[in-house]
């Protein structure tokens, strides 16, 4: 039994020091889901606050059979897509920009004009996940940001791993799209494409 099966087991008998544990360890994946998805930092904050929250009151529904990693990321997910139907609802703006894929990321910058370019990349991979419907926005955010696999996304979404992928498949291809509009040269479609 490895460390994060003690804290869940002790967690689940109600031990509040060991599910502190278990935000301490998941704090970054689950905010970095909900910024992803939600866009805005503030709302990620609540989101990340909120997704513990009911995992700490239905730990008695968590099975160990699955990944916590998993179900932790399923709770914040469901709750993000609650906000964003919410959000659309009142009508509510997003402008706050998405952080960097972390292929973007690992690039290096040897000086300004690098670092022009990296933002540029940036900003365009920003936009044009805003231009997916929420469900493809989200399996494409679970796949490449968080690099789970077909069968834990289709898990966490509730559906199978052949909607999984046409999903994937649909998104690209209307990144792909969606940046020929953009005016993306055919080299960093691609690469926004996924």
């Amino acid at each position: 039994m490895n460390e994060e099966q003690v804290w869940l087991e002790q967690a689940r008998k109600g031990d509040k020091t060991a599910f502190g544990h278990l935000i301490e360890a998941y704090q970054t994946p689950v905010y970095n889901l909900a910024y992803r998805m939600l866009n805005n930092s503030g709302e990620a904050e609540e989101a990340a606050q909120e997704a513990f929250i009911r995992a700490y009151t239905r730990l008695d529904t968590y099975n160990p059979a699955h990944k916590f990693s998993t179900w932790i990321l399923s709770i914040t997910s469901n709750y993000c897509i609650d906000v964003i139907r919410k959000r659309r609802a009142l009508l509510l703006s997003i402008d706050e920009p998405l952080p960097p894929h972390p292929a973007l990321k690992t690039q290096s910058s040897k000086g300004p004009e690098a670092q022009v370019l990296i933002q540029e990349q940036q900003d365009m991979v920003q936009a044009l996940l805003q231009e997916l419907p929420e469900d493809y926005r989200q399996t494409v955010v679970l796949r490449y940001w968080h690099d789970l696999s077909y069968e834990e996304i289709a898990e966490m979404m509730d559906t199978s791993v052949s909607a999984i992928k046409s999903r994937l498949f649909r998104a690209r291809r209307q990144l792909a799209e969606v940046g020929m509009q953009y005016g993306l040269d055919p080299a960093m479609e691609t690469a926004v494409a996924i």
